[in-house]
């Protein structure tokens, strides 16, 4: 007689089952990769920076408000942003209390706070004439 091991038979839907939780998680991924990266649109919007601070628990972003003057005696737009780069954010901080010129990258659908808390993502900042 053979006392060999046979090998162990695993159930087919145990297969279906990883596979399926391989590719929902490979989709997530990508949907992920692909709002981070692919902008929606960008431009530039002039103001002054209201608040300006990093915020995370696990991942740090730094998130700001903008005041937006259009003329002078009309309540400010204020409009929120995210800055993901340390240097950008330290040439904000030394411009908080003037008027300044946000470069921005807009992502739309990005899956989780953990990238920034707004879709508005801040990546070059220059003094703005009043």
């Amino acid at each position: 007689m053979s006392t060999a091991a046979q090998p162990r038979k695993t159930h087919p839907l145990r297969n279906v089952a990883v596979l399926f939780l391989f590719g929902v998680i490979l989709l997530f991924v990508l949907y992920a990769l692909a709002a981070r990266f692919f902008s929606y649109s960008s431009g530039e919007r002039a103001g002054f920076v209201q608040k300006f601070s990093q915020k995370g628990w696990l991942c740090k972003t730094w998130e700001g408000e903008m005041a937006q003057t259009t003329q002078p005696g009309v309540p400010p737009l204020m409009w929120d942003f995210t800055v993901r780069n340390d240097s950008v954010a330290a040439a904000i901080n030394a411009q908080i209390g003037k008027r300044v010129a946000l470069h921005y990258r807009q992502h739309k659908g990005v899956p989780t706070s953990c990238f920034g808390e707004t879709e508005y993502y801040v990546d070059g900042v220059s003094p703005a004439p009043l």
